[in-house]
């Protein structure tokens, strides 16, 4: 083929890329918003006084670490052992111990009934503003 006809499928190779990459974006996070299920632990202070997403850290509010959802995305969390449910926002990075799918704030923990560690479901309900 002429360096003519080359120029004239670049348009189209180009518009196929940019489908094929918007598709690889969006298959990671439709994965995301599957349910998940693991352990939860309880996170304060001593994490720092600022969370990842340069919010001030607030024990008293219904916010989490998640370790790759979007910042802002809020997340249905049941706590599985008594049925206890809570919505947090995700504000900060974590947990990054193996099993572990979100730290939670001292305020959801106490709203989910329990401290230290229990098995947990998450569902993303709302994406980021």
């Amino acid at each position: 083929m002429s360096p003519v006809g080359n120029r004239k499928l670049l348009p189209f190779a180009a518009v196929i890329f940019v489908g094929v990459l918007c598709f690889e974006i969006r298959e990671p996070l439709a994965d995301r918003l599957s349910h998940t299920t693991g352990t939860a632990s309880v996170y304060g202070v001593s994490s720092g006084p600022k969370t990842a997403s340069g919010e001030q850290l607030r024990e008293d509010a219904l916010t989490a670490a998640h370790p790759s959802l979007p910042f802002g995305t809020i997340v249905e969390v049941t706590n599985n052992r008594n049925g206890q449910k809570t919505r947090v926002r995700i504000n900060d990075r974590g947990p990054f111990i193996r099993g572990r799918v979100i730290d939670v704030t001292p305020a959801a923990a106490s709203v989910l009934g329990f401290t230290g560690l229990t098995d947990v479901s998450l569902i993303v309900v709302g994406a980021p503003e």
